[in-house]
């Protein structure tokens, strides 16, 4: 490359991500990022046009889990950020890797023109890691600050607001070299002693892991550890599956179950250390706060930044990588008998039945329906609501990132971009999604994208014509029932209306049958689940 070659500066973000391994970016353009989306695709990236930005935020994100690059949320000047502002703070809440590329008018121009102009860095600087105005002749050096900073530490989403004028503008083609990523780091020294001398001594240790382990790829390090020291794994949500769920030490998911935490937290405060391995508790609810007492009980957390959540505290805080934390700590300890009285054994089988499999029909049927008859290797996606906290529990994970899901934001409307980003970028693999019909009805214009993309996700809809968590929480609370309750719709119709294949199922036959048709139709596929009303009772 010559030292006199030019590029627009859009070009120099555009070549970054592609270099950082992005190959799709998400959204819906206006005359502020033409030029944009432009540079996106002359340098190899992908744009789907999207539906609404929200969306494209999660189907950004599904991306980044089935690549390891960075999400791309593009969104043009004013309703089209604020638009996109939720997916963008669960990027910042789920610890998501999200590049969000806006455009804006010049500054000399919003002195006195300001039609859709807002300070968009004071909107998302709360939500996000950084926020950068581009300038041309820095775009190079913001390019990669904003790769670096998404993916470094705890991930998370990273703002560039693109001018008019500085997009078109011509800057040298040369960039510098990029910043090279970090090592990873071990506990040493006096805290890795204690941390030894802990293990070496504990006959009732407990792991759970989080976030971080799962962004950090520890999986394999927490199998080998857990097996090795006979340690039984609980993992948050968004960590199911970093122990394989039929390995005998999985005690599965955690965090938003009162019915399954009736079970566990209890036998978390029977051990005598408490392993936190990128364990982040922004995915728990209110149960999981101070459940041990640090001054009394051994309790390591190992974690990729200073804990300032003061959910829970620790013994010993360890900042640093989480399969180096754990080489160094088993590293000179012999392992010794652990549990020996089958209490893991025992809580397996107590969770088991408390999340019972044999209905009928309803949604337990249908969830473990979906599992039996399709590939062990589906990739799931779950939206918020009741369905979620049972699927959470029953679903089995065999890997990471088998069962996706808005963990810590909790947002609704998910479920389903989430699936379509998944069969976007991972086309062999089987993909179902999970929403209740209130959240599928917030989104359901996006299978109209979905239909563009000739994607072939699985959408199951769980029909009961509420809002039933907050209904049932309603119920709970002895108040009247007001602003749960909506209209029962068509939703295989919908699905055959926007281009795909459309079934009504009441049955577990008919569920398997529309199983069947779905995972051999040339397009996607709604199966709307009628359950009756209170179907969650008791449950979850």
């Amino acid at each position: 490359m010559s030292n006199t070659d030019t590029i627009r500066a859009a070009d120099a973000v555009a070549r970054r991500l592609y270099d950082a391994g992005c190959r799709h970016a998400f959204g819906m353009p206006g005359g502020e990022v033409l030029t944009l989306v432009d540079a996106l695709e002359a340098a190899g990236i992908a744009f789907v046009l999207c539906k609404h930005e929200n969306a494209a935020g999660f189907m950004a994100e599904a991306a980044w889990h089935q690549t390891g690059a960075p999400g791309i949320l593009v969104a043009t000047i004013g309703p089209g950020v604020l638009n996109g502002v939720n997916s963008i703070a669960n990027a910042h809440q789920d610890r998501v890797p999200l590049i969000v590329l806006s455009g804006c008018v010049d500054a000399a121009e919003a002195e006195t023109y300001t039609h859709q102009v807002l300070d968009q860095q004071a909107v998302l600087k709360p939500i996000t890691k950084a926020t950068f105005r581009l300038s041309a002749g820095a775009a190079h050096v913001i390019a990669d600050k904003a790769v670096s900073i998404a993916l470094e530490g705890r991930p998370g989403p990273v703002h560039i607001d693109l001018p008019i004028s500085t997009a078109d503008a011509q800057i040298s083609a040369a960039s510098p070299a990029p910043r090279a990523a970090a090592a990873a780091t071990a506990p040493a020294g006096d805290a890795l002693q204690c941390a030894q001398d802990w293990l070496s001594s504990s006959t009732r240790p407990v792991m759970i892991v989080g976030l971080d382990a799962m962004n950090e790829s520890a999986g394999e390090a927490i199998t080998a550890f857990a097996t090795r020291f006979n340690i039984p794994v609980i993992t948050s949500y968004k960590a199911k599956g970093l122990l394989e769920e039929n390995h005998p030490l999985s005690l599965g998911g955690a965090g938003l179950s009162p019915r399954a935490d009736g079970h566990l937290v209890p036998f978390i405060q029977s051990a005598d250390l408490v392993l936190c391995v990128g364990y982040d508790p922004i995915e728990m609810r209110p149960g999981w706060r101070d459940i041990w007492d640090a001054r009394t009980t051994r309790v390591i957390d190992i974690t990729a930044v200073p804990n300032h959540h003061y959910m829970h505290q620790a013994s010993l805080n360890i900042i640093a990588d989480c399969a180096a934390s754990l080489a160094a700590l088993g590293a000179e300890v012999a392992p010794q008998e652990t549990w020996t009285s089958g209490e893991i054994s025992a809580l397996k089988s107590s969770l088991s039945a408390s999340f019972p499999r044999d209905e009928a029909w309803g949604p337990a049927a249908i969830i473990d329906t979906c599992q039996r008859h399709l590939p062990a290797d589906t990739i799931a996606t779950a939206d918020s609501g009741a369905h979620r906290i049972l699927l959470s529990q029953m679903w089995n994970c065999t890997a990471p990132r088998g069962l996706l899901q808005s963990s810590a934001l909790c947002t609704m409307g998910c479920a389903l971009p989430l699936a379509m980003g998944t069969a976007l970028c991972a086309p062999d693999r089987t993909v179902v999604s999970f929403s209740g019909d209130a959240g599928f009805l917030m989104i359901a214009g996006e299978l109209s994208t979905a239909a563009e993309l000739k994607i072939k996700p699985i959408f199951v809809v769980f029909v009961d014509a509420s809002l039933a968590l907050i209904e049932l929480k309603q119920r709970q609370r002895q108040l009247r029932n007001a602003a749960v309750d909506f209209g029962q719709h068509d939703f295989a119709a919908m699905g055959r209306a926007f281009g795909g294949a459309g079934h009504t199922v009441q049955t577990r036959a008919e569920l398997e049958t529309a199983l069947q048709a779905a995972q051999s139709a040339d397009t996607f596929t709604v199966i709307a689940c009628i359950i009756e009303r209170g179907s969650y009772d008791g449950r979850i």
